[in-house]
């Protein structure tokens, strides 16, 4: 009888006509082991986050280090080589996630280069427009992550935004390079900023529930790099948005 069946993260697949396969490999492990990685991962992105705060604020503060990066040649090289960087650490961490303690290196530097694009962005915004997309991007983030557990817990799954997700990343970034070419002005800023939070946001729920369910224990450094880049994009983006409406 339907109450003498097993709950739903040790039942099989019906189509398949198994009762011993689990709907997610991740879910037979000991609770304990699943929240001492989730934890984990909370704590490597709490440490980014603020190491991130404290980089974007020296260069938001220290003006001569702003005005470096866009009154001369050599400063605006660098500043497009940081913008860069990121994008060339992917490949040696995807090489050495499991190499302790150079994949904490490697994410160390990685965050600090994201660090100086995201205090650029704002060295030349106003603090209120600041204030509003990092309020906001805080209230979006913790309450997307307690729902996801929440729809997790209750069987919910979120792989499906995968592909939907890639798609619109994709779009998002046709869209950005038609801007740098062929400015559309403020309107087309502020649908830009909002159809971004949006997508970011779908995102967290996405990396959030593959955190839950599908990232293995030696992953954890993906896990992190995911998150944090959900996080930094969804402020970006806000940013973007709040700044278009200030204007």
């Amino acid at each position: 009888m339907s109450w003498n069946r097993p709950p739903f993260w040790k039942r099989g697949d019906v189509e398949e006509g198994s009762e011993t396969r689990p709907l997610y490999p991740m879910m037979l492990e000991r609770p304990e082991l699943r929240w001492a990685f989730v934890r984990k991962i909370y704590t490597i992105v709490s440490i980014q986050l603020l190491l991130t705060i404290a980089v974007s604020s020296l260069v938001v503060f220290v003006k001569p280090i702003s005005y470096f990066f866009v009154s001369s040649g050599v400063g605006l090289g660098l500043y497009i080589f940081l913008i860069i960087l990121p994008f060339i650490l992917l490949w040696p961490l995807y090489n050495y996630y499991q190499r302790h303690p150079i994949n904490l290196l490697l994410l160390g530097l990685f965050t600090v280069s994201i660090s100086f694009a995201v205090g650029l962005t704002c060295a030349f915004t106003s603090g209120k427009v600041i204030l509003e997309a990092a309020f906001l991007t805080a209230v979006v983030v913790v309450s997307l992550t307690l729902y996801t557990f929440w729809a997790a817990k209750k069987g919910h799954d979120f792989s499906f935004l995968g592909p939907f997700l890639f798609g619109a990343v994709i779009i998002l970034m046709l869209f950005g390079i038609i801007q740098l070419f062929f400015p559309m002005g403020k309107i087309s800023n502020m649908i830009y900023g909002g159809l971004a939070s949006l997508v970011f946001c779908g995102y967290i729920i996405f990396d959030t529930d593959n955190l839950i369910k599908r990232y293995g224990y030696d992953e954890y450094i993906w896990a992190a790099v995911a998150l944090y880049l959900d996080i930094i994009n969804l402020f970006l983006s806000l940013l973007n948005l709040f700044r278009a409406a200030d204007n």
